[in-house]
């Protein structure tokens, strides 16, 4: 069996996407399962910055340094290269099944229809908001990041 690989997507990929890629990638190495995890943005403003500052502190808060991540774009060979896509939100997700390819295999859904009670809804992003909003971002990746984790256990 290949190990999953899970991609985020959000729009720009400096907030939401890069803290779920930090909280799953921490979660899976906690229960010892070789995943292989990445993100990405639907749009292209951010290709090459690294994730928003007050994304780096809410990590860090949680011992993570993304720092070194770096902002891209979703590409058509994601929707083979990996066997997950979780959209953070309905307008990304739609966004996804538009440039999606004929010959994509990857699942692709809303990240939060994991999280029991959460069906259907997105990760709020907090770009515009106070630091507040990144911990309830965290909060919201990190409990969809367990579910995956929970999953993936053989």
């Amino acid at each position: 069996m290949t190990a999953p690989s899970v991609l985020f997507v959000c729009l720009g990929n400096i907030c939401r996407s890069p803290l779920a890629e930090a909280a799953l990638r921490a979660a899976a190495e906690k229960a010892g399962i070789d995943m292989v995890v990445d993100s990405a943005g639907t749009g292209d403003w951010h290709v090459g910055s690294p994730p928003d500052p007050r994304a780096q502190a809410v990590a860090l808060r949680h011992g993570i340094d993304i720092s070194g991540y770096a902002g891209r774009q979703v590409s058509a060979a994601d929707f083979r290269r990996f066997t997950h896509i979780f959209a953070l939100d309905a307008d990304n997700l739609k966004n996804l099944r538009r440039i999606r390819p004929s010959d994509g295999t990857a699942d692709l859904r809303l990240l939060m229809d994991m999280v029991p009670g959460r069906e259907g809804t997105g990760v709020v992003d907090p770009y515009f908001g106070d630091e507040a909003g990144f911990d309830q971002t965290w909060d919201d990746v990190a409990r969809a990041a367990g579910v995956i984790v929970a999953q993936a256990r053989p």
